[in-house]
């Protein structure tokens, strides 16, 4: 072979080049009866179902249609929140999850990752909660963290996830033109695959709250209504009628006229009180804003 076919041989000794260790390393170790997990080789096929990896194999990673379909209504306003939140009763979304290196180890002279643990990523919310991102596609994700490794999951499964982590809060899309808060209750209405109904549409929340205050003369009469955090400003300076993360629910209280400021402060107090201890009202509202308005005589 002429010299000129190779350059390493024109004229000094051939030049040695290495692989990087943690490369090296991870092929020194490759090869074995097993995968890295510990299960043979020997009999697996990766033909028909059996070469399946997941659910979502043949996922381009858009955006769920269904979910897409439901914000579309709620900005036509032929929608409201709660169908929003139903239609990712069977959508897939992605979660972030993070590579951290726990440690090395030598192979042959050679350091290679011992341990890479792979973490959920949270965020704090504006009012100091936990709160855990997701996103409705791929390029979504890639946008908001170009590291993250995308899972897909279902969005259930996703709400398990953030219950486990003690997010109260699922955020889709943060960052992007669109991003939609779902509250607590409906992470949890989610996670145990059950109907959602915004605090503020719920009867017999409203029920309950009527009857607790009944134990107060001074309250005429009571409404609830959407708080002023329900709204959302969407990437353009638009507002969507949803998945904000201001107060959810807003109860206006008709008061009997005459009270002084410490007879309201009282009243308050003690129906906020007897609402905490009520079981239905933990569950249900995520936040509250309280109106005060005199009773019509």
């Amino acid at each position: 072979m002429d010299s000129r076919d190779n350059p390493d041989s024109a004229g000094s000794a051939p030049v040695t080049r290495h692989l990087p260790g943690h490369i090296a390393a991870a092929l020194a170790g490759a090869g074995g009866a097993a995968d890295t997990a510990g299960q043979p080789w020997a009999g697996r096929s990766l033909a028909g179902d059996d070469g399946k990896i997941h659910n979502f194999e043949d996922d381009d990673g858009s955006a769920d249609a269904g979910y897409l379909a439901a914000v579309g209504a709620l900005l036509d306003g032929n929608g409201d929140e709660a169908a929003v939140v139903a239609s990712l009763a069977t959508a897939r979304i992605f979660i972030p999850i993070i590579a951290q290196l726990a440690g090395t180890e030598s192979m042959g002279g050679l350091e290679a990752d011992k341990q890479a643990d792979m973490a959920l990523v949270t965020l704090k919310a504006a009012d100091g909660r936990t709160a855990m991102p997701a996103f409705t596609s791929a390029k979504a994700l890639a946008a908001w963290h170009p590291e993250a490794r995308p899972v897909a999951v279902y969005a259930a499964r996703a709400a398990l996830s953030a219950v486990a982590e003690g997010a109260e809060l699922l955020v889709l899309d943060p960052g992007s033109d669109l991003t939609w808060v779902i509250r607590r209750p409906a992470v949890w209405a989610l996670a145990q695959q059950r109907e959602w109904i915004p605090s503020y549409a719920d009867e017999a929340l409203a029920a309950e709250i009527t009857a607790t205050a009944a134990g107060f003369p001074a309250v005429r009469n009571i409404v609830l209504l959407p708080g002023s955090g329900v709204p959302a400003v969407t990437g353009t300076g638009g507002s969507m009628p949803g998945g904000g993360a201001g107060p959810e629910l807003q109860v206006v209280l008709y008061l009997e006229d005459g009270l002084d400021a410490a007879a309201v402060q009282d009243l308050l107090a003690g129906l906020q009180q007897a609402w905490s201890r009520n079981v239905l009202f933990a569950e249900r509202v995520d936040s509250i804003e309280i109106k005060l308005r005199r009773a019509v005589q």
